[in-house]
C-alpha cells in the first residue's frame, strides 16, 4: 500500500519520511496542486477532510495520512485554535498571524499565559479511519524571542525550558513537539495497515 501525506508543506513531509523509513508521496506529485476547504470546527475534523478527499480521488490501493494542527490559549478563549494559520486573515504570513496572538495577549494586560499546541494526525485507507492527537503545553509571551522554526514559535515556551521554540534546537523541538507527540502514535497504526 503506498503512503500519501495530504499536505504540501515541506517540513510535515520531512517529518514523515523520518518516521515511515520508506517511500513518503506528497499528494500533489499524484494529483497536482489543489485547494481543500477545511471547514470543521476541530483540528481533527479537519486532518480527516484532507485525508478523505485525497484519498477518494487516488482510491484504495493508498494510504493516506494528514495533519491539522496549531495554537490555542485559553486567557483569548482558545483563540487561534483551528485558525491558526489565518488568525490575521486570508493568505496572512506567519508573521502577521505572530504579531495578532502578541497584541491578543498584550491586550489582556499579560507578560505570559499558559497555551498549548494540538496536533491531530488523520490515517484514512479501505480499511477504516484513524485520528490520533499529541500536544504541547507552556506559555506564550508578549515579547517574542528567536529566529528559529516557524508560525508561533518564538512567543512559545514550552513547560520545563526557560527558551522559546525560537531559540531552542531542532532535536529538541523533534523530541517534545506536538506533531512528533501524534507521529509516534501514528507509526504502529500505519505499519500495521501497510501490513494489512
Amino acid at each position: 500500500m503506498k503512503l500519501v501525506l495530504a499536505t504540501g508543506n515541506k517540513g510535515k513531509l520531512r517529518e514523515f519520511k523520518q518516521m515511515c523509513k520508506d517511500e513518503v508521496v506528497p499528494f500533489s506529485d499524484l494529483l497536482g496542486e489543489m485547494e481543500i476547504v477545511e471547514d470543521a470546527d476541530s483540528f481533527k475534523g479537519n486532518a480527516l477532510i484532507k485525508a478523505r478527499v485525497i484519498y477518494e480521488k487516488l482510491g484504495e490501493e493508498y494510504l493516506v495520512v494528514s495533519d491539522d494542527s496549531g495554537i490555542s490559549v485559553p486567557v483569548l478563549g482558545g483563540e487561534p485554535g483551528i485558525y491558526s494559520a489565518r488568525y490575521a486573515g486570508a493568505g496572512a504570513t506567519d508573521k502577521e498571524n505572530l504579531l495578532k496572538l502578541v497584541e491578543s495577549v498584550k491586550s489582556k494586560g499579560l507578560a505570559k499565559t499558559p497555551a498549548y499546541y494540538t496536533a491531530a494526525i488523520a490515517i484514512v485507507s479501505k480499511y477504516g479511519e484513524y485520528v490520533v492527537h499529541g500536544w504541547m503545553h507552556g506559555e506564550v509571551l508578549s515579547e517574542p524571542r528567536g529566529d528559529k522554526g516557524f508560525g508561533y514559535d518564538p512567543m512559545f515556551i514550552p513547560n520545563g525550558y526557560e527558551e522559546t521554540l525560537g531559540e531552542l534546537d531542532d532535536d529538541i523541538k523533534k523530541r517534545i513537539s506536538h506533531r512528533a507527540k501524534a507521529l509516534k502514535l501514528a507509526k504502529p497504526i500505519i505499519e500495521m495497515l501497510k501490513r494489512a
